[in-house]
């Protein structure tokens, strides 16, 4: 729970699982375990979606794409809008001007 609320607060953070359980005071297999257990995502799946939706919440208040991308700390601005795309079957962009519409 408190890795959990750790990435709601900060979805930029890179560190990896070994970090975080190293952090937690608990193997890396136990952590992932625990993940898949209490949340029904695997650690990296879990950390994708939190991203992804506070880049919705962003998307919302009108930041960019490529602010948005590098403030949840994507790779690439391209990482981030394949990742958006494939999730939510539009680009950010796309889903902003919808937003927008609305």
């Amino acid at each position: 729970l408190r890795i959990a609320r750790a990435l709601i607060a900060d979805p930029a953070d890179a560190r990896d699982i070994d970090a975080w359980a190293a952090l937690g005071a608990v193997s890396t297999r136990t952590l992932s375990r625990r993940f898949v257990t209490e949340t029904g995502f695997n650690f990296s799946t879990w950390r994708q979606r939190v991203r992804l939706l506070r880049s919705l919440e962003l998307l919302a208040e009108g930041q960019s794409v490529t602010a948005i991308a590098l403030d949840l700390g994507y790779a690439s601005v391209s990482a981030y809008i394949g990742l958006f795309r494939r999730s939510f079957g539009e680009t950010p962009a796309s889903y902003r001007a919808r937003l927008q519409a609305a």
